[in-house]
Parts: structure tokens; C-alpha cells; sequence
């Protein structure tokens, strides 16, 4: 072989690997075409407008549609653009496969949460929880593979479907539903529990002033009863509203403040001491939800 060959081969295997390090070490992919640059000009460049025109050409052209959808309403997001980001994802998932409407629906469910479009997010979430009930998700097998900061792992139905009673408990914590919030966030422990979601369940209890059952559900994260109490935010987080729960607690009472006579409030003291505390009905799961038991149980 030629020497002067033989060192050209040496000079571009060389260079190949040194290309491959660099995609590896900026996590974008290799090639030229419209999708690939608008990665380069979202990670490399660190430039959010000039990617968001790449990823239009990269949907405009077929390239890697799913991923370029994906990744711009990920950027319009970043650019405060929020309702541009929706109004796309809902007018181009048509051109996306089947594979990447989940998912999909996750972003659509972020840019819900982030813009305040409560009632669109708590409907999506029903949608969704729908069609796992129904035998729909996961394209019938009981696990999918998930991507979390560019690593890949395995998600249950089970897990699944708990993930988004939570999101489903905390969207109407934001409507100030704390009665609906509860049956949501104890389903969702039924069937997958964790330290994050009994705070929620925790807090959910302290609006509606149920201050012992509040305390129950934080001690069981304090006493390293569930699934991430050891995880630092979590027993912070159940602390400090264990904390709200004891100040609430050993607050006086404030019927006085408003102007009510003192046999008035004597009255009212005798009748809560006859009939004892008072205790709501147990709700019913909502007609969604119910059928997750017996699909559920394994």
C-alpha cells in the first residue's frame, strides 16, 4: 500500500472518531441535514431563535419530524412562547407517527401546566388515564421505555398510571378542588405510593383544616415508610409541613374575632362536644378512575 494512502486512511479514521467524540460529548447527531443543525444551534450554539427556524425547515421537510416537533415546542417553551408551542403541537402531530403521540401528550401537558390552562391539562390527563384503562397505552404491554436527561429506563403501567393521578391531584390543587384532590392522590398511593405524592395528599389535607389525618400521611415520609423518604427534599418538604400542621394546631381560636357574644360560642362548643367531630362521607372514585383495581392488581 502507498504511504501516502495508507497515512490519508490514518488522517480520516482519525478524524471519524474525533466527529463521533464530538457528537457524543454535545449529544446531537451526526449529518447535515435540517434537524441536526437546528440540534447544533440549540446545544452547541446555544441559540434558541436561530434552532426554532431549523426545526420549522426540519418539519417542513419530513426530517425526523417527531423529534424536531418535540424539540422546537421544547424551545418555544424556553422562549416564552407557550401558546405558539401549543397551537404547533396540536397542528402537526398529525405528520408524527403513532410511536410519538405519548409523548406528545406529555408536552402539550407541560405547556398546559406552565401557562396555567388548568382545565386542559385535567381533561389530557383523563384522556390519557382513559386510555390505559381501556387497554390502549403502552401499545399492550406492561412496560415502555422512558428518557429522562438523556438516559433511558422502563416504566410500569402501574408507575404510569400514578405519575399522572398525581398530575391529575395537583392540577386540581390548583383549582382549589381539595375534596377531589384527596380521591386522586389516594388512589394514586394505592397503586404506586411515594414520599412526593403523600406531601401533596399531605397538603391537600391541611387546606381542608382535616389536620390530623394530615399528620398520619407526613409521618409515614418521616418514618421512612414509603418509597423516596430518604430522599432530602422530600423528608425537608414533610417537616415543614408537619410544622404548618402543629402551628395550626395549637393556634387559638378565633371565634372571637367575630363579635360573637360569649354564650354564643359556649353554644357551639357544647353542640360540637354532644355530636362529636364531624366526618365527611367517603367520596366515590370518579367513573375514570374505578376501573384501575382489578386491571391493577398484579
Amino acid at each position: 500500500m502507498d504511504v501516502n494512502n495508507y497515512s490519508k486512511m490514518q488522517k480520516s479514521a482519525t478524524k471519524g472518531k474525533k466527529d463521533d467524540l464530538y457528537h457524543v460529548i454535545h449529544k446531537v447527531p451526526s449529518g447535515d441535514t435540517p434537524y441536526v443543525r437546528a440540534k447544533h444551534a440549540q446545544l452547541v450554539e446555544k441559540d434558541p431563535e436561530a434552532a426554532l427556524v431549523l426545526f420549522w425547515a426540519a418539519i417542513n421537510a419530513g426530517d425526523r419530524v417527531d423529534s424536531a416537533l418535540k424539540d422546537m415546542a421544547v424551545v418555544m417553551k424556553q422562549l416564552n412562547r407557550t401558546e405558539e408551542a401549543i397551537q404547533a403541537v396540536k397542528s402537526f402531530r398529525g405528520l408524527c407517527s403513532k410511536q410519538a403521540q405519548d409523548s406528545l401528550d406529555n408536552v402539550l401537558i407541560d405547556l398546559y401546566k406552565k401557562c396555567g390552562k388548568i382545565e386542559e391539562q385535567i381533561e389530557l390527563l383523563k384522556r390519557k388515564l382513559r386510555l390505559i384503562y381501556q387497554g390502549e397505552a403502552f401499545h399492550g404491554r406492561p412496560t415502555k421505555t422512558a428518557r429522562s436527561h438523556g438516559k433511558k429506563f422502563q416504566v410500569s403501567v402501574k408507575q404510569e398510571t400514578s405519575r399522572l393521578l398525581g398530575n391529575l391531584g395537583w392540577a386540581y390543587m390548583q383549582k382549589s378542588n381539595f375534596m377531589m384532590a384527596e380521591v386522586v392522590y389516594r388512589k394514586a398511593q394505592m397503586i404506586d405510593p411515594d414520599s412526593n405524592k403523600a406531601c401533596n395528599l399531605g397538603l391537600c389535607l391541611i387546606k381542608q383544616g382535616r389536620y390530623h389525618d394530615a399528620s398520619l400521611v407526613l409521618e409515614d415520609v418521616l418514618q421512612g415508610r414509603l418509597p423516596g423518604s430518604e430522599d432530602f427534599k422530600s423528608r425537608k418538604r414533610a417537616q415543614e409541613l408537619l410544622m404548618e400542621v402543629q402551628s395550626r394546631q395549637s393556634s387559638p381560636a378565633t371565634l372571637d374575632l367575630l363579635g360573637l357574644d360569649d354564650d354564643f360560642v359556649k353554644g357551639l362548643e357544647q353542640l360540637m362536644n354532644e355530636r362529636g367531630p364531624i366526618r365527611s362521607k367517603r367520596l366515590p372514585i370518579f367513573e375514570e378512575i374505578t376501573p384501575f383495581r382489578d386491571q391493577l392488581a398484579c
